[in-house]
């Protein structure tokens, strides 16, 4: 959802032979490059930069691949979240139920309308929101409840959605990481009232910049969502509503739309690329230094993350091992956002989300994009066995000599 910098993994060139990067975008738009650019320069010939043909397209084929009645291009995933709760008229007052083990833009959104977070426990095994904490949180002051589809899985939609009814709220989808991904063979971003998406180039369908998407099968939000995200403009210059500029140019759209085409091949390597790393970490008998992420029943996972847990307070030792080894990885997320200093003001403190507090410690993403090969996932394994099988040891790992790093720092 953020800016593309120099250390991102969009900027950053394909994987050298020693070592294997945490995501390799060149290598996905290669052979996809010409239809890319002619659909760059079409929008180029039309003059049609905003919210165009290529937008209209795009959103038809959302709405369709989404199993929703609605799709509404924006700005940025985190415009689109902001973008829902303004639909639903969250402001002053108001609380909204969410994960603190999520990227900012979840929480961020709230706060932006003078809301005020509230934090809920995460399940183990899944990382998303744990049905039993979210009831716990729940208030008269309880507006909604925003769940986030975390690293390509959906939250348990059913029991969400029984207590949101029960409350008489709307639940949000946070779907930005888990395009496809299904709950119940319903697809994300057709549960809830709204759902959230992200085009950011790190998710499993990326643009070449920012862009987002809301959807709903509710035709009045649907009509609201339009007319908020375009300065609540209707007609030209006539304003009925207080909105926000957040448009969906036609270049992004123009690449999405290359790239939709492809979005089911995308998903079905990642899920092939987590079930080798399943096994390979069996085979390797990693048991209690390496937990595998879980892949949860009732559910189509997605795989915008392969999130392992490190035990034994050993994550970062590993994490520094890998980069010496030019492999890359990320960790998703180092703090809870009840614990970032802006948010502070809440009033949390350590021990209040045990769960989340102690993903922040063990979790590591491991490089799953699509184009990454066995051999690569092989010297990846490889690489943490021996870690593991030396720090049993009281051994310490030999780095490489002057191999830099390749942890490719990345946002969302």
């Amino acid at each position: 959802m953020q800016t593309t910098t120099a250390n991102s993994p969009a900027a950053q060139p394909t994987t050298t032979p020693q070592g294997v990067p945490l995501l390799d975008l060149a290598k996905q738009h290669a052979p996809l490059m010409d239809e890319m650019v002619d659909a760059l320069r079409s929008v180029c010939q039309s003059g049609a930069f905003v919210l165009g043909p290529e937008v209209t397209k795009l959103e038809r084929a959302t709405a369709e691949y989404c199993q929703a009645k609605h799709a509404v291009g924006c700005a940025s995933g985190s415009d689109a979240l902001l973008l829902a709760l303004m639909a639903l008229d969250i402001g002053q007052g108001d609380e909204v139920v969410l994960p603190s083990f999520t990227f900012f833009a979840t929480a961020s959104a709230v706060t932006r309308l003078g809301a005020t977070p509230v934090f809920a426990d995460i399940e183990p095994d899944t990382f998303n929101l744990d049905p039993a904490a979210v009831e716990a949180c729940m208030t008269s002051a309880t507006k909604a409840i925003l769940p986030v589809h975390l690293f390509g899985q959906c939250a348990d939609m059913d029991a969400i959605g029984a207590i949101a009814a029960k409350a008489g709220i709307p639940v949000v989808e946070d779907a930005a990481q888990a395009i496809g991904a299904e709950w119940a063979g319903r697809r994300a971003g057709s549960i809830g009232r709204i759902g959230c998406f992200s085009y950011y180039p790190t998710k499993n369908l990326g643009g070449a910049g920012d862009g987002g998407m809301l959807t709903t099968n509710d035709d009045e939000l649907a009509d609201r969502l339009q007319l908020l995200r375009g300065h609540g403009m209707r007609p030209r210059y006539y304003h009925q509503v207080i909105g926000i500029n957040s448009r969906l140019d036609s270049f992004q759209a123009a690449v999405l739309n290359v790239k939709m085409k492809h979005l089911d091949d995308y998903t079905e390597q990642r899920q092939a690329n987590a079930a080798c790393y399943a096994q390979l970490f069996a085979d390797a008998g990693l048991d209690g230094q390496i937990v595998c992420p879980a892949d949860g029943s009732n559910r189509r996972h997605v795989w915008n993350q392969y999130v392992v847990r490190v035990l034994g307070g050993k994550r970062d030792a590993l994490r520094e091992c890998l980069g010496a080894a030019k492999i890359g990885t990320e960790i998703y997320y180092p703090l809870g956002l009840h614990e970032q200093q802006c948010l502070k003001y809440l009033g949390y403190r350590k021990g209040d989300l045990p769960e989340t507090d102690r993903a922040t410690e063990e979790v590591l993403a491991l490089p799953i994009f699509p184009g990454l090969t066995t051999q690569q996932q092989e010297i990846v394994v490889a690489k943490i066995a021996e870690f593991c099988k030396a720090a049993c040891r009281g051994e310490a790992i030999a780095k490489p000599k002057a191999m830099g790093r390749t942890d490719q720092r990345v946002t969302s």
